[in-house]
């Protein structure tokens, strides 16, 4: 099955700019990323860290960018992964992904985080991370707007987090992210958490 979300005649994604060379999308997104996110550093997207917050903060983030912004996918999505030797992360199914965010954020938003110490808080908000990551609710930008809406919580509740570490990081953020969620519906399990959680701790640390 054809991608929709691609140009028919380049294997490009669809954007606002009408751009059909992979190089250029790119720079250009890394731009327009980079300047919404700054934005976002200073003036927090308000909202409840609800579902509607988190897609919200999709459309924000991508709004130059892609029509579909702050919108969920309507298909399967398959990622080679290196440091799984060519497999893919087991993403939600798109019939599914509003049913788990919704919960993932319920459990984020339960936790008692006033009552926990710095280890405790690492460990908790590494597994709320990886687990709304898991979803891929978007067909582009899952990483950055997983840790930036998970930043901008966990500020809220009580820790202060280190965001620089994550931004100078962006490539080990996400292989310890798919380190983390690397067990699979056929009951195999490679997840190693300790990557993940290593960077978290010394973000809250910092």
């Amino acid at each position: 099955m054809r991608d929709p979300y691609l140009y028919d005649d380049a294997p490009v994604l669809k954007n606002k700019l009408g751009i059909k060379n992979q190089e250029i999308l790119d720079s250009a997104e890394a731009d327009y990323v980079v300047y919404r996110l700054k934005e976002i550093a200073l003036n927090k997207l308000p909202g409840d860290y609800h579902t509607e917050h988190f897609f919200r903060m999709h459309e924000y983030i991508f709004q130059d960018l892609f029509d579909w912004a702050g919108q969920s996918r309507n298909i399967a999505i398959y990622k080679e992964e290196d440091v799984l030797g060519g497999q893919s992360i087991e993403y939600s199914d798109p019939f599914d992904i509003v049913t788990d965010v919704r919960h993932v954020l319920s459990d984020m938003r339960n936790k008692e985080w006033k009552s926990m110490g710095t280890k405790e808080a690492a460990k908790e908000f590494s597994d709320s991370l990886a687990k709304l990551w898991k979803i891929h609710p978007f067909r582009e930008g899952n990483t950055r707007t997983t840790v930036t809406f998970c930043c901008q919580f966990i500020d809220e509740h009580v820790f202060i987090i280190n965001r620089e570490l994550f931004e100078k990081n962006a490539r080990y953020v996400r292989t310890s992210l798919v380190a983390y969620n690397a067990y699979f519906s056929d009951g195999s399990n490679f997840s190693k958490k300790e990557y993940l959680e290593k960077i978290v701790f010394d973000s809250l640390s910092s």
